[in-house]
């Protein structure tokens, strides 16, 4: 690809290796190794229940926190008055023996902070039933 200007004999040889058609190997190499390697699956062993199991007779616990336009928090319509309060009645809640179901009901104008802070708390307190409900007056047209 390249030329040498400048030199004062025709005779010299050019001197300098070809590495194009060097790069060429090493391309189809590369394509071949890539083609060749089998696919890394990455699974998770989990252990799911087998069958079906009867229905349950008993309702859940439901427990609901809502969340005002004015980022006001009430736990099942009591009114929470400080962070500390909300994380007594969450710890209380994630300890019982069949834990209730935490649904979280956000107005639409609440900020997105506190509708996060409520659920990233619920998670450290170790509440696994969780869900956000309402959401239909956050569709379009409505």
């Amino acid at each position: 690809m390249g030329m040498n200007v400048g030199s004062s004999s025709e005779d010299e040889g050019i001197v300098d290796i070809n590495t194009t058609p060097l790069i060429d190997v090493m391309l189809v190499l590369l394509i071949m190794l890539i083609i060749t390697i089998p696919l890394q699956t990455h699974s998770i062993a989990i252990d799911l229940p087998q069958g079906n199991p009867p229905p349950s007779n008993e309702q859940p616990k439901l427990v609901t926190v809502s969340i005002g336009y004015d980022n006001s928090i009430s736990w099942n319509g009591e009114a929470i008055d400080s962070e500390a309060s909300l994380q007594s009645h969450m710890a209380s809640a994630a300890s019982e023996a069949t834990q209730p179901e935490m649904h979280i009901h956000p107005d639409r104008l609440a900020d997105y902070k506190t509708v996060a802070h409520v659920m990233a708390d619920a998670q450290r307190l170790g509440v696994t039933k969780l869900g956000i409900v309402g959401l239909d007056q956050f569709m379009e047209g409505q």
